[in-house]
């Protein structure tokens, strides 16, 4: 039985982890990129604790649930040490030049308009290629519903978002027009 769940998850990760891991990347902000590693092992650890709970018919959905979980941990506990380095540090943190570098301001702009459930659907169905299905399994929310979220968050997403033009944003910032 335990070779059985070995290769199981084996399997699973061979399958999934990359899918794991684009999903996670996407997210991982405020956390560290370099962090991304140690959430997917944790992700890993999570599953073969649980492997015989793995549902046969979504296995890829399940896991990015698990995942999800995991990141939300993940997020919980930067933001606690973060409380608790502001009390015992009046230092100020900024961004490091490849966060800066690597945030497109208009697309985030956009997203931060959006709702947490609307903006975590509309990442699924498009940047992580999620069906409906998939999406309701993750967020743990009718299909139908994930469905109608999809719908506004993407007419939202389209009402929120402005391309910047460069020309337009110099011409307003020295005046000229």
């Amino acid at each position: 039985m335990k070779r059985e769940q070995e290769n199981k998850l084996r399997r699973l990760a061979t399958e999934n982890v990359g899918a794991l891991s684009s999903y996670l990347q996407r997210r991982m902000h405020p956390l560290s990129t370099s962090d991304l590693d140690d959430i997917v092992e944790e992700t890993l650890i999570v599953i073969w604790r649980r492997i015989d709970d793995v549902p046969v018919d979504a296995e890829r959905a399940w896991m990015i649930g698990v995942a999800r979980n995991v990141l939300r941990n993940a997020k919980r506990s930067w933001y606690r040490r973060r409380a608790m380095e502001k009390t015992l540090s009046p230092s100020a943190l900024s961004p490091s030049a490849e966060d800066i570098v690597l945030a497109d301001e208009a697309v985030t702009i956009a997203l931060a308009s959006l709702s947490a459930v609307d903006r975590e659907v509309l990442l699924l169905k498009v940047w992580d290629g999620c069906s409906n299905a998939e999406i309701a399994a993750i967020v743990m929310m009718p299909e139908t519903s994930v469905a109608v979220r999809v719908s506004r968050a993407q007419a939202h997403f389209r009402e929120a978002f402005q391309p910047l033009d460069p020309v337009v944003k110099f011409e307003e910032r020295s005046g000229q027009k």
